[in-house]
């Protein structure tokens, strides 16, 4: 047991892969600190004597890329430039045994439910009345809102519930709890996460309750762009549509995974939908919504993807003309359904297929933006850059979509602010423009 004259540990988080990891790093942070320990979140040159690695598990490159990184501190720790290193995530929930083998530098390996364990270990409380209390990493006028855990779907492909088990919506008090919080500190967009936001309320309410959570949301003061990320396209709640037309609030941008369009694929992925079925979901979307922002992603090389069924998936990308398109390669993945049969498309082809996709994508995303120029459009001001000022509509997400630049020597804006701005010009990913003062 430490005395209590001795210095407290200093604690550097290291967060990897998606945004639902950084959520869990934040409230990691947040209960580090309301233990009086202090903390960063991947900050260089640091004197933290701590390092904790939270790992992503999800395909080949994330695992790499986690394993990679425990080796890197691993070494420094031998080295004598820390004291202690902690493991915790989706990898190391999921290889936990083989990771105390190949790599016993490690003082602890966590998973992704054992938040009390890490803590413990490091001699802190789980203080409970910091839940909704949450510190965030991201510029201070946009977080991410986790509203549920874990995932019930059957994607053959997928082993994210193997990591993060079954799926347990969050009460919708507390995320209007936390909600507040963030708004209090300046929080103005909220970005919902989750394994599968369409399920959300299914487990706790008996019926998907997502279209409530948004009504609820929308009334916290402050809280002015909320936008929704990974929804399932089978059995979609359309009603979202109906909150989407009438709540300001929420964003005109829906982010629905769809994998892929040709139904032979779709079906050994065991996705539950058709592409005559995504097809008339998107077209109902986009009566419903009219100018809705969608982004989907797809992945291709799934084991016995064909040339035909794969030209399939390009004539559907060509057709829906979505807003947003990203690629994934098919990773073969243990203990997931896909894993006992062949993966029979090799590399190369699978990149490019995946080439392909985004080829096509970005001839259509250049005549969207092309539509805009000319247009006013409200933006949302991230970050200074190069002598650009750069923000966001509210049709794009931070570090996956597209982007708005000023001219720094023309323009002067506040970051984290709303502007209204004229679009003059347009590249296949950027709009540029200029800020319009009011009168």
């Amino acid at each position: 047991m430490k005395a209590k004259t001795l210095r407290k540990d200093k604690i550097n988080v290291i967060t990897l892969g998606c945004s639902k990891n950084l959520v869990d790093s934040e409230n990691l942070i947040t209960q580090l600190k309301g233990n009086d320990y202090e903390v960063f979140h991947e900050k260089n040159n640091s004197d933290a004597n701590v390092i904790i690695v939270n790992t992503c598990g999800f395909i080949d490159l994330a695992k790499e890329e986690s394993v990679n990184t425990i080796l890197e501190y691993a070494e420094v720790k031998k080295q004598g430039g820390i004291d202690k290193l902690y493991v915790t995530g989706c990898l190391s929930q999921r290889y936990k045994d083989d990771l105390e083998e190949e790599i016993p530098e490690v003082d602890a390996y966590f998973g992704t439910l054992e938040l009390p364990g890490l803590l413990a270990k490091l001699e802190a409380d789980y203080k409970h009345e910091l839940i909704g209390e949450r510190l965030i990493t991201t510029p201070m006028h946009y977080a991410y809102l986790k509203i549920s855990e874990g995932c019930n779907r059957t994607c053959s492909f997928c082993a994210i519930p193997l990591m993060r088990g079954k799926h347990i919506s969050q009460p919708i008090e507390a995320l209007v709890a936390q909600a507040e919080n963030l708004a209090r500190n300046g929080v103005k967009e909220l970005m919902l996460i989750a394994q599968e936001l369409t399920y959300y309320g299914l487990d706790i309410y008996k019926k998907r309750a997502l279209p409530e959570l948004l009504h609820a949301l929308a009334d916290v003061e402050g809280i002015e762009w909320i936008r929704l990320h990974y929804a399932y396209p089978s059995k979609f709640p359309r009603e979202i549509f109906d909150v989407m037309a009438e709540r300001k609030e929420v964003c005109n941008y829906l982010d629905i995974p769809l994998q892929h369009a040709n139904n032979d694929v779709l079906h050994r992925m065991k996705r539950q939908i058709t592409q005559e079925e995504t097809r008339e979901l998107i077209a109902y979307a986009r009566e419903k919504v009219p100018g809705i922002a969608i982004r989907t992603t797809f992945l291709v090389g799934y084991p016995g993807e064909t040339d035909e069924e794969f030209e399939d998936l390009c004539d559907f990308v060509r057709d829906m003309e979505f807003e947003r398109v990203g690629v994934f390669m098919y990773s073969h993945e243990e203990d997931t359904p896909a894993y006992g049969v062949e993966d029979d498309v090799d590399q190369e082809t699978k990149q490019e297929r995946a080439n392909a996709i985004m080829e096509i994508q970005q001839e259509i995303s250049f005549q969207k933006n092309q539509e805009k120029v000319g247009m006013e459009m409200k933006v949302l001001f991230d970050r200074k850059e190069g002598g650009y000022f750069v923000g966001r509509t509210e049709f794009d997400s931070p570090e996956v979509d597209n982007e708005v630049l000023l001219d720094a020597k023309e323009n002067f804006v506040r970051i984290g602010d709303f502007a209204t701005v004229s679009i003059t010009g347009a590249e296949d990913y950027d709009l540029y423009g200029n800020v319009i003062l009011p009168d």
